[in-house]
């Protein structure tokens, strides 16, 4: 089937009528004759103002839903045995202009090119175009790893052993501090040339060999002198600890015994770096680290981190008295008492 063939079939009426359907349909026409002049100019209207004029200047009108069902059902019935390339082209948008009619979806209205106005290229000064592209090449580092410099680039995975999670909001009082001194010494020497200062994430990774030295000192300041968690890296490191860590130094550690025993030894934040949400982080790492088994631990009877455990669900379960009075100085300010908490799994 051709577009020719679609033509001489619209051209010629389409079907053949037989004697009898001439006498029914006589009548029918005898009552449509009163009405049929204003129908077939509302059509000629309705038509016209659907006109589109293609490139050469031809006026072209959408069929009626008359038209695209007949003109499907004919091309159906009447099949070819090498059809053209054209014919299954036709005959969908033919279907697909039938089901839209049906669905009352509107067809894309048709924008003269004409009626566009082009609007002038403004190109923003050298001065500008300059800046952009200076602080375009002064990146170096990228938090995100669908950012546009990351697909400009290639996104170069961490490095880092066991890393578990790296966090970009959080801003610690000794960050703080260091962006204030920073800023203050720029003040007052304006004439100096000024070091820009890159930004760095703070970054959760399990326990490692290069961090026990700095581990060690940090629960000593924390806890008592004394504590050595070296036997943990023979442990299943990479499920009994998180290490917060801001470049290369530790800023907080969470520990447990063992994965069988799932006991918190020790949870502590360097100082300068409270309120920083860190312990909160870690305390969420390790729980999620062990799935499916109760955690237990002790904590003294007036540490505030009482609030922090309870807010992730631990419960007391025993007040023991004296817990604490082999390990604690007499003259230190924590409770010698400690109770005995259990998060439920």
């Amino acid at each position: 089937m051709t577009l020719d063939v679609l033509v001489d079939f619209f051209g010629t009426g389409g079907e053949s009528r037989t004697d009898d359907n001439i006498e029914e349909a006589s009548d029918f026409e005898g009552a449509m004759d009163s009405v049929l002049p204003e129908y077939l100019e509302a059509r000629c209207q309705i038509q016209d103002s659907e006109c589109r004029a293609e490139n050469v200047g031809t006026f072209l009108r959408p069929l009626t839903r008359y038209e695209v069902s007949a003109a499907i059902k004919y091309a159906s019935a009447l099949g070819v045995a090498t059809p053209s390339t054209l014919q299954p082209v036709i005959l969908r948008k033919l279907k697909l202009n039938r089901e839209r009619h049906r669905a009352g979806v509107q067809g894309l209205n048709v924008v003269e090119s004409s009626s566009l106005t082009s609007l002038p290229t403004q190109l923003p000064p050298e001065s500008t175009l300059s800046a952009i592209f200076d602080s375009l090449n002064s990146i170096r580092t990228t938090r995100c790893e669908m950012s546009f410099l990351s697909r400009l680039c290639g996104h170069k995975p961490s490095k880092d052993p066991g890393l578990i999670a790296v966090d970009w909001e959080s801003r610690s009082p000794w960050m703080e501090l260091m962006a204030d001194v920073r800023e203050h010494y720029s003040y007052a020497h304006p004439e100096r040339t000024q070091s820009l200062e890159a930004p760095v994430p703070i970054r959760y990774v399990s326990l490692q060999l290069s961090h026990l030295q700095q581990v060690h000192d940090l629960l000593a300041r924390a806890f008592w002198d004394g504590i050595d968690v070296s036997d943990l890296l023979q442990y299943s490191p990479e499920r009994c600890s998180v290490i917060a860590m801001y470049g290369k130094i530790v800023v907080g550690a969470a520990l447990l015994s063992s994965p069988q025993e799932a006991y918190i030894t020790y949870l502590a934040v360097r100082a300068g770096w409270d309120n920083s949400h860190i312990a909160t982080t870690m305390l969420y790492h390790l729980i999620t680290l062990n799935p499916h088994r109760d955690i237990t631990l002790h904590v003294s009877a007036n540490n505030p981190a009482m609030l922090l455990y309870n807010r992730f669900g631990f419960k007391a379960e025993e007040f023991i008295t004296g817990f604490y009075e082999d390990y604690l100085d007499s003259q230190s300010r924590a409770s010698m008492n400690a109770f005995r908490l259990r998060l439920r799994r």
